[in-house]
């Protein structure tokens, strides 16, 4: 123990004598582990927040679409109203909610406004989904039948054309031609970042109103399906695929849970955050040649120190401890104000941003430090221990 800390204490004054050094040293490696620290904690805030949106919009729903959907591969299939009467007749099943959407531009004033979408629902979609209308109110039952031209419009699209959601009730707006009445703003619920569906940029109409102009085909790109009882959400799930496959072949339709969307935009933004993660972690490999550089030259000053050292009897596992860990004290230290500073960020953003970070990425940061110190100065340090004692003396 004694023999470590006289190690330990000779390190500490030679990092004291060129503390500008030692801190250019570290840097690189304070960047890499922050950078890396970063997007993990990012990526963890993001799957929280993907988490509470849907959690948000309640956990006792199923989703039909096309099969292939979560993967990528749509079977190209469309859902339509003969389905949405099937379905509504299921045991277990409280509200079948359809959707139909599409990317549109509002007009309104003379002027044009893009990045909206139109979704062709039913009027339940907004109570199911514990979407509040916070001005006006909802389209009806009554309107969805009378094909009326009326809209619930998201609290973006209230600011972005009317300045403000309480000046948007009871004004007109064009859409693809048609003129919809705004009887409603719906709140202000967020999403619309990565993973999150875009609400506050949805224009709601009833679905037989958009029959006439934004889906002639009268078709649904599929359904949000609420059960009585979401203890029984398995079995209601099974009955719903059975009545799907008296129309479909298995392979075309997908009844999802909540937990099979969410698998699989964590599986999506977990490969994504991997990759963030390899391209930061070449500062690492950047900061570890910058140590093992100025070790290069650490060796090349003490030459002499070295061979005396050996002359009074060092051995040469002595001399490559002691660049060994000096080298590590620099990796280590770099890690530590990295870590550091990934926590004071990260509480800098989290009132706008739920970021955290875990535990595992603290120590996995230190145990990559420390390595990186060790990898990286493994060179040097055989280089000062296998210095003859007598050349070493007689360096100039």
């Amino acid at each position: 123990m004694s023999y470590f800390l006289f190690i330990l204490k000779g390190a500490f004054h030679d990092f004291s004598r060129n503390k500008l050094r030692t801190f250019l040293t570290s840097l690189g490696i304070m960047i890499g582990v922050l950078s890396v620290i970063l997007l993990i904690a990012i990526g963890l805030g993001l799957r929280k927040y993907i988490e509470n949106q849907f959690q948000s919009l309640g956990t006792d729903f199923l989703y039909v679409v096309p099969g292939g959907t979560t993967s990528g591969r749509d079977s190209n299939i469309r859902f339509d109203e003969r389905d949405l009467q099937r379905l509504r007749r299921i045991e277990g099943v409280e509200a079948v909610l359809p959707l139909a959407q599409t990317v549109t531009v509002v007009e309104f004033g003379g002027k044009s406004y893009k990045g909206f979408s139109i979704v062709q629902t039913s009027d339940e979609y907004l109570s199911a989904r514990n979407i509040t209308v916070e001005y006006g109110k909802g389209f009806t039952r009554q309107d969805l039948e009378k094909h009326a031209k009326v809209a619930v419009i998201g609290a973006r699209v209230a600011e972005e054309v009317f300045g403000a959601p309480v000046n948007a009730v009871g004004q007109t707006i064009t859409v693809q031609k048609q003129r919809l009445t705004v009887v409603g703003v719906a709140e202000q619920i967020g999403g619309g970042g990565l993973g999150g569906p875009p609400f506050d940029s949805f224009i709601y109409i009833p679905y037989k109103t958009g029959f006439a102009f934004a889906n002639p085909e009268r078709k649904f790109q599929g359904f949000n399906i609420k059960v009585t009882n979401s203890e029984q959400l398995s079995v209601t799930r099974r009955r719903v695929r059975s009545e799907l496959e008296k129309r479909y072949d298995p392979e075309e339709v997908d009844v999802l849970e909540q937990t099979d969307i969410l698998n699989t935009i964590n599986s999506i933004f977990g490969a994504l955050n991997i990759v963030l993660v390899a391209i930061a972690a070449i500062s690492l490999i950047v900061g570890g040649i910058g140590i093992m550089n100025i070790m290069y030259v650490t060796v090349s000053e003490r030459i002499r120190e070295i061979g005396i050292r050996r002359a009074l009897g060092a051995r040469k596992f002595d001399i490559l401890a002691q660049f060994l860990i000096e080298s590590t004290i620099l990796s280590l230290l770099g890690g530590v104000l990295g870590i550091l500073l990934a926590f004071l960020i990260t509480l800098g953003i989290q009132p706008f941003f739920p970021a955290y970070i875990d535990a595992i990425s603290v120590v996995v940061a230190l145990g990559v430090s420390s390595a990186i110190g060790i990898i990286f100065g493994v060179f040097p340090a055989k280089k000062a221990a296998d210095l003859s004692p007598m050349e070493a003396i007689r360096y100039e």
